[in-house]
């Protein structure tokens, strides 16, 4: 039977899952304890799970970003092949959606070109943080939002966040261990918008290093509470330290918002070869 690729977008909640990366039951896990031959919950392999039954055969289900444990998703870009070409593609999408738990469900099915990799053809990615900034905490989605109960200076952080677009190196905004060659990225946007007593904070770029998002967020609430400068910035930057910087954001707050895809005919520029080259399939922790 001839074999089909088929690109899913996928929205979850985050809060209860290990993160998108299927991970084996390891000793250093604390939860309840997996059914036999199952890893520890995780949204790649929740989806991948229900994605066989439907098909009556194993999938391989490649996600395009690896989020952490806690963060959401609104628009998570995977793809899986499958010989049930018979099976329409929005039939597909309501019996996954019918067997999955009701914090994931599944967007959209799209049948794709094999040349299609959720990974590799990856273009640009933008994700959002939350942050719910009022004296009482959000009772009713807690999980959803980070509560600062500090009055934000918003234009300052408005301020701060532009000294961070363009293309830099980011090594005082992530992780240690992060594992990368380079820690050279491009933000195309970082921008704060605030609704009282909602604050949002989008960050949109071609490549993310392990919890640079997060941490973006959380030098941009220590501007907003003034233990920083907007000014502060390109001197963090240059530093290329992660003491430089502020904290990391707690997780629940971040969503990966959408992702932005590679058309099949777009020839690489060298710009584009450089930060793409960053979407491997080791997956890592980009952005959260």
């Amino acid at each position: 039977m001839p074999t089909q690729r088929y690109k899913l977008t996928i929205a979850y909640r985050g809060t209860r899952y290990h993160g998108w990366q299927a991970q084996p039951l390891m000793e250093t896990y604390t939860g309840e304890p997996p059914p036999q031959g199952e890893g520890i919950p995780t949204v790649q392999e929740t989806v991948s799970r229900t994605l066989a039954r439907v098909v009556c055969h194993p999938v391989t289900l490649i996600g395009s970003s690896r989020t952490d444990a806690g963060v959401h998703a609104k628009g998570q870009v995977a793809h899986f092949d499958t010989d049930k070409v018979q099976i329409p593609p929005e039939s597909l999408r309501t019996a996954v959606n019918h067997q999955l738990p009701p914090d994931v469900i599944v967007r959209a099915v799209q049948p794709v070109p094999q040349t299609f990799n959720a990974v590799q053809s990856t273009l640009r990615k933008r994700y959002q943080y939350f942050i719910w900034n009022a004296p009482d905490r959000p009772v009713f989605f807690s999980d959803l939002a980070w509560h600062r109960w500090h009055e934000l200076d918003v234009d300052a952080m408005k301020e701060a966040a532009a000294h961070l677009v363009g293309r830099h190196d980011f090594a005082s905004f992530a992780r240690p261990g992060h594992g990368r060659d380079s820690t050279v990225r491009t933000l195309h946007a970082c921008d704060v918008h605030a609704r009282t007593p909602r604050l949002v904070i989008g960050v949109e770029g071609s490549g993310f290093l392990w919890n640079m998002v997060r941490i973006i967020v959380g030098t941009l609430v220590q501007v907003g509470i003034g233990r920083h400068k907007p000014q502060d910035i390109p001197q963090m930057i240059d530093a290329k330290t992660r003491t430089a910087a502020g904290p990391t954001a707690p997780p629940h707050g971040l969503f990966l918002h959408w992702i932005r895809m590679r058309p099949e005919s777009e020839v690489f520029t060298t710009e584009a070869q450089a930060d793409g080259a960053e979407y491997s399939l080791q997956q890592a922790h980009e952005g959260t």
